[in-house]
């Protein structure tokens, strides 16, 4: 129950944060060309409100509504979810949307798409400025990976270093690594000192399962502290010992020592330790967890880190870089929503929130804001009628034919896309059922 109270705190203030700043951008727009703007509302309140307030010598009523699927600002003038027939047959007004010019119109209707797009930017930014950038490149994660048995089944084994994804070197330091490996037709890896060339099948993405990781960096045993009066300590195990070895088990990596340990559990067993270059095998008896009592050293503390740090002038490029290519992974990510395993995958806010981790963390809740930040971006410019999108491909239709489109045609087509996106959005958040109580 925490943890999903956690991830529903993430999302909700991700989500708070990010639709004001796409309903700001519309209303800034319209304010600077003096439209009136009726409401700014934080999510949607059909049939009642949560709160709303209308300030002394305002136009503009300001509200919260209870259901989080967006936010909405009422311009004056338009043909938007309110559908306010009785406002559209009356004479238009100076100081309505549909008064003011083409070019107006459309900046109004771009301004939140804009406004996402820049706080991902900035966003990525400050990443960059506060926490800087510190990675384990590939290469320096000698113990290689350990794979999950997806990815296993796509030819990857556990112990492979990732060197190449067809022709080019993967980079760690890149966000979108993953998906430049398995959208490629070749990975080459260093398995056992052999280089090895993994040809993918295409659409390799889709056959993994979604939002899990399909590999973590095989971390090696190194005894970071221990513990009082527990197994390691009776058997005489040090800071710095790295094991290698528990019975009959090679224990390379941490996720090989586990279950080694659980396998003798509550019983002696011979421990092999590397100590000061040299070999040194102690005895030890695990608890009847499979527990030996010890800290680990995490895996920045065992391999050579890249750390790059960078003042705020220097992260605003970084945060740019992000920013674009984030956007640009996503856009080509969408090929595979055309195909059946695609469609299947589509998910609701139960996807979304599964993106927040378990336990808060700043930095990865800013992370995941920004891409969320992104994908609103991206989404709401799509040529569909209720979206942004479709708002600005019918003025670009007036500003290249100097023709308005008839109020029937907007609002039949604002209609239809409002149908659409209820549909989709009943369809995505049904998979998420589906996902969670019958698979």
């Amino acid at each position: 129950m925490e943890t999903f109270l956690i991830k529903a705190l993430q999302l909700v203030l991700a989500l708070s944060l990010l639709v004001i700043i796409h309903e700001l951008g519309h209303f800034l727009w319209a304010r600077l060309f003096k439209i009136r703007v009726e409401k700014f509302y934080i999510f949607f309140n059909p049939w009642f409100s949560l709160a709303k307030w209308k300030p002394k010598n305002s136009e503009t009523t300001y509200g919260i509504g209870w259901l989080p699927l967006g936010g909405y600002v009422k311009i004056a003038g338009m043909i938007d979810e309110s559908m306010d027939k009785e406002q559209m047959k009356q004479e238009p007004q100076p100081w309505e949307f549909r008064s003011k010019p083409a070019w107006q119109r459309l900046l109004v209707m771009t301004g939140g798409v804009i406004n996402n797009f820049i706080l991902a930017i900035i966003i990525y930014a400050g990443i960059a400025w506060y926490w800087g950038e510190k990675t384990i490149p590939f290469r320096n994660a000698y113990e290689g990976m350990d794979f999950t048995p997806a990815a296993q089944a796509l030819g990857f084994r556990n112990g492979d270093i990732l060197l190449e994804a067809d022709g080019e070197l993967l980079d760690s330091r890149q966000r979108d690594v993953i998906y430049r490996m398995l959208d490629s037709k070749v990975v080459t890896v260093l398995r056992q000192g052999d280089t090895v060339n993994i040809a993918l099948p295409e659409n390799a993405l889709l056959t993994l399962p979604q939002n899990d990781p399909i590999m973590a960096i095989r971390v090696p045993v190194f005894v970071k502290q221990v513990l009082p009066g527990e197994p390691a300590a009776k058997a005489g195990l040090k800071e710095g010992d790295r094991i290698i070895a528990v019975g009959d088990s090679t224990t390379r990596a941490y996720s090989e020592l586990v279950p080694a340990l659980q396998a003798y559990a509550g019983k002696e067993v011979p421990v092999e330790v590397i100590r000061d270059g040299k070999s040194l095998t102690l005895k030890a008896v695990p608890t009847a967890e499979g527990k030996l009592g010890f800290g680990l050293r995490m895996p920045q503390e065992v391999f050579e880190c890249d750390i790059t740090r960078y003042n705020l002038l220097e992260a605003i490029p970084v945060g740019i870089h992000d920013g674009t290519s984030q956007l640009t992974t996503y856009v080509s990510s969408l090929k595979y929503l055309f195909t059946k395993s695609g469609a299947e995958s589509i998910g609701g806010f139960g996807a979304i929130g599964n993106l927040f981790p378990s336990a808060w963390n700043w930095r990865t809740f800013w992370e995941m804001t920004a891409f969320l930040s992104i994908i609103l971006a991206f989404m709401n410019i799509i040529p569909i009628p209720a979206l942004d999108g479709g708002h600005v491909v019918f003025l670009l239709w007036e500003v290249v034919t100097r023709r308005k489109p008839s109020e029937k045609v907007l609002e039949y087509s604002q209609i239809a896309g409002m149908c659409f996106l209820v549909a989709l959005l009943l369809y995505a958040n049904f998979n998420d059922l589906y996902r969670f109580v019958i698979k």
